[in-house]
């Protein structure tokens, strides 16, 4: 089991560069015994490690980030940027560049959130899910290795059945997801969550690989322990771009994030 933190652990290198190892244990295989392209949300977690280090405060509480180009394991590193300092948020623009190219170029907004923090008004929860013992895990059993075996994922059954050939016809995709070793989550985690499901976009016919082109999205608590459950939807499928909207709900209730993205529909429905 690969430990999160320490496969998101960055080291400065001085004057806003940090050095970075990006683990194979956060990725998949194109194929099988294939190159592996690392999950968009563990990249997102390296790069945000090295804002908030650079940071005056302790927590990512807006990141906007576009995905240049897929990440592959190996070494890179963050370039971070100060761009403002504040008594209550600051902003930095930071890259993540692997063999001399960007493959992530972000704006982060920082800031202290306060644990266990009420809010003044919360809309409704989503309608809830089966609890993760009656969800199933991704896919069909296979040997896992990467992603599958280091973040434990237990999906909706009602959004499941595009396995068989029967999709609900909606942009829809819902799952409990914790890192399979049981740690607590946080910010860095929610970051793995946000962008952990299979694409919303499976569930309307349009099965496959959807590269996401733009993803941002906002830490609104910080989260208790115990699994995150995921919620996601999208609005329209035109002209192969498509958008996924997701939010990540804690153990205890709490809204902990929000992001919308916007994706490419790779493949022809099906």
């Amino acid at each position: 089991m690969t430990i999160f933190s320490e496969a998101t652990a960055v080291t400065s290198l001085g004057e806003g560069r940090y050095r970075a190892g990006l683990d194979e244990a956060f990725g998949f295989e194109t194929r099988p015994g294939g190159p592996v392209v690392l999950n968009g949300g563990y990249l997102m977690a390296v790069l945000m490690r090295a804002a908030v280090a650079e940071s005056s405060h302790a927590h990512p509480v807006s990141t906007a980030v576009n995905f240049l180009r897929p990440g592959l394991p190996g070494p890179a590193e963050v370039v971070v940027e100060r761009r403002k300092d504040g008594r209550t948020a600051s902003m930095l623009r930071a890259s993540l560049v692997q063999n001399g190219e960007a493959l992530l170029d972000a704006l982060v907004t920082t800031g202290t959130l306060v644990p266990a923090a009420k809010p003044v008004y919360l809309g409704e929860a989503p309608a809830p899910m089966p609890a993760p013992e009656d969800c199933p895990t991704r896919g069909r059993e296979r040997p896992k290795k990467g992603f599958p075996a280091n973040v434990d994922m237990r999906f909706d059954p009602a959004v499941m059945g595009w396995l068989d050939g029967s999709p609900t016809g909606r942009p829809e995709m819902r799952a409990h997801v914790r890192l399979a070793g049981g740690d607590h989550p946080d910010p860095y985690v929610v970051a793995l969550a946000i962008d952990s499901l299979i694409p919303v976009v499976t569930n309307a016919g349009f099965p496959g690989w959807s590269p996401t082109v733009e993803l941002t999205w906002h830490l609104r608590t910080l989260p208790a322990p115990g699994w995150l459950t995921v919620h996601g939807t999208g609005r329209m499928v035109s002209e192969g771009w498509c958008d996924e909207d997701v939010e990540v709900w804690d153990a205890a209730g709490n809204l902990v994030a929000q992001s919308r993205q916007l994706a490419r529909a790779a493949r022809t429905r099906e």
